[in-house]
């Protein structure tokens, strides 16, 4: 008669002898055979995402790759309309383009008023965006949705009809600005007329223009500051004036620095304003490099000139550009 011992019965263990069949799932030739499976999934994945990625590699190549090579090795050559059907008939003249480009005073003039176009329109654009955001995002409360889309919507107007809406501001005989001054009695001033006015005239149009997408970036920005820290702010005191510049500034510098990353960049390549308003007038006081460029190469087809103008703005863009991700890179550790 057998006893219990109060232990739990443990099952037996069954010792596979040496002619017990492995299990499926241990045997060396099975996972040489996931293996296998796992690298043909990989490379029909890899095989799709190429067969995708082909007409946008395709576009890529002929419309934007193969220009740029073919600008850069035209600025090297005296490319001109002689050259269009024939254009292996062009002769290398090395740098020539590039050291003539700095004795041209018309080149030199539209890089001063390129220079100038950032210098004064790149602060005002980020700081009225900036200061637009923490109104939308904090003061206004009634109606944010119309303003935030009134704010954006000349991003997305053509610059015609910004054109034709700014020409009826700024027309010194029938415009907007001279019927106000009329009625105080006042002249108005030619304002695309004018060689002192016709650049602060396009920066301003220039603003109007993009500080709805400064906007935006500010807002999504300002989304993001934690609420919490805000609020431990006012609890220990902190002003509206205190809260902004030592809370939502510090936390905003990402994308301040990017706002003016791209900003930088596109007054940098400012075209459409001068080119629709003006015309770079007037006596190039609004002539850009861009313009310029553009008056090179399809006015006067100057081809070759005008690639070495679009390489050195190129050079000018990537180094601001660098110096500003440093910038970023620095400030946001």
């Amino acid at each position: 008669m057998s006893t219990t011992t109060g232990k739990a019965a443990q099952p037996a263990k069954v010792t596979a002898g040496p002619g017990a069949s492995r299990s499926p799932a241990a045997g060396p030739g099975n996972h040489e055979g996931r293996r296998g499976r796992k690298k043909t999934s990989m490379g029909v994945q890899n095989a799709a995402g190429w067969l995708f990625s082909t007409p946008f590699l395709v576009i890529f190549t002929v419309f934007m790759a193969f220009p740029i090579l073919a600008t850069l090795l035209m600025s090297f050559t005296d490319f001109g309309l002689r050259n269009v059907t024939r254009p292996l008939d062009a002769n290398f003249i090395g740098f020539e383009n590039y050291v003539n480009l700095f004795g041209d005073e018309r080149f030199l003039k539209s890089l001063f008023n390129t220079a100038y176009f950032v210098v004064i329109g790149v602060p005002l654009t980020i700081a009225l965006g900036l200061v637009v955001a923490v109104l939308l995002n904090n003061g206004i409360d009634k109606a944010r949705t119309f303003f935030r889309v009134g704010f954006y919507a000349p991003v997305v107007t053509t610059i015609v009809a910004v054109a034709v809406v700014w020409r009826f501001v700024l027309d010194p005989s029938d415009g907007l600005i001279a019927g106000v001054l009329s009625e105080v009695g006042l002249t108005s001033p030619d304002f695309l007329g004018s060689e002192t006015l016709a650049m602060p005239s396009m920066i301003a149009m220039a603003v109007w223009r993009n500080v709805g997408t400064v906007m935006v970036l500010f807002i999504a920005g300002l989304q993001a500051i934690p609420t919490e820290v805000r609020e431990a702010a006012r609890l220990d005191g902190a002003g509206a004036w205190q809260e902004f510049r030592g809370i939502t500034v510090p936390l905003l510098r990402p994308t301040l620095l990017y706002a003016t990353v791209i900003t930088t960049i596109g007054y940098l390549n400012v075209f459409e304003e001068p080119f629709v308003m003006t015309q770079g007038g007037p006596s190039d006081s609004t002539l850009t490099v861009s313009l310029n460029m553009y008056r090179e190469g399809f006015n006067f087809f100057h081809m070759g000139y005008a690639s070495a103008m679009a390489y050195v703005l190129f050079v000018v863009i990537m180094g601001i550009t660098v110096l500003q991700l440093r910038l970023l890179k620095d400030n946001t550790k």
